[in-house]
Order: C-alpha cells, then structure tokens, then sequence
C-alpha cells in the first residue's frame, strides 16, 4: 500500500495512475509552502469534488494538534494541487459554519473514519475548500 513520501512519488510519476484510487477513495497531493522555511511540501490526501471545489480534511487521525500542512495553508493559502494528471493552483480556506455540514457529511461517506477522527480530539477538524484559480 502506498504512503506518505513513496505515494507522492508514484503518484507524481504515474500521473495518479498509481495512488489516485487508495483504500476505496481517492487520493489527491497538496502542495503548501512550509509557513517557516519556504519550501514546497506535497502530501497525499483523501479528497471528494464538490462543484468545481475539491474538499479534504485536516484530520491527522484525531490528533490534537492540526497537520503541518493545514498550519502552512493557514499562512499561505496559495497551494498547488494534483488530481491525476491535472495540475492547478489553488486558494485553501476552511469550510465555514453554514457549508461545513454539508461537506463533512460528503467526506464521511467516503471515510467514515473522520466522524472517530473528531470524536477522538478536542479540537475542531476543519474541512478545507480548494479553489481553482487557474
């Protein structure tokens, strides 16, 4: 099974031929900007399209902490994103109050592991809009 940095390998190098379809779902590769150093760090996530939106969520398992790359999207929401062989940039913001229900809802039917995710944490997951801007 692919993971972490040999999926983003695979991925990147098979055009998502390879780790597009994980685990029953789907995988796209984030790139955000390290909100310390500058450099470009991509990680594989689950991902649903809504509209012309794609949606991933910054659960890192339940963790209390959010993951490093939410945190670097927060100081720079200009991301790159791969979905297959289609790659964009994209502007990141978080799901607010009024569309959050409906976009959790739409990732827990594909991994209803996120609704454990939240119950595991105190902290609240967020569920992240990808906008395409070019």
């Amino acid at each position: 099974m692919l993971y972490g940095k040999e999926h983003v390998r695979r991925y990147q190098e098979t055009d998502g031929a390879e780790g597009h379809d994980w685990n029953n779902t789907t995988v796209l590769l984030l790139t955000t900007k390290g909100r310390n150093s500058g450099k470009p760090y991509t990680t594989p996530l689950i991902y649903q399209q809504h509209g012309d939106d794609h949606i991933v969520v910054a659960s890192k398992g339940g963790d209390p902490d959010h993951p490093e790359w939410y945190k670097n999207l927060q100081a720079n929401p200009e991301v790159g994103v791969q979905v297959k062989g289609d790659r964009f940039k994209a502007r990141a913001r978080a799901a607010d109050e009024s569309e959050k229900p409906e976009l959790w809802q739409l990732m827990t039917r594909t991994w209803p592991d996120y609704d454990n995710y939240q119950q595991k944490t105190g902290r609240e997951i967020p569920v992240v809009i990808l906008e395409r801007v070019e």
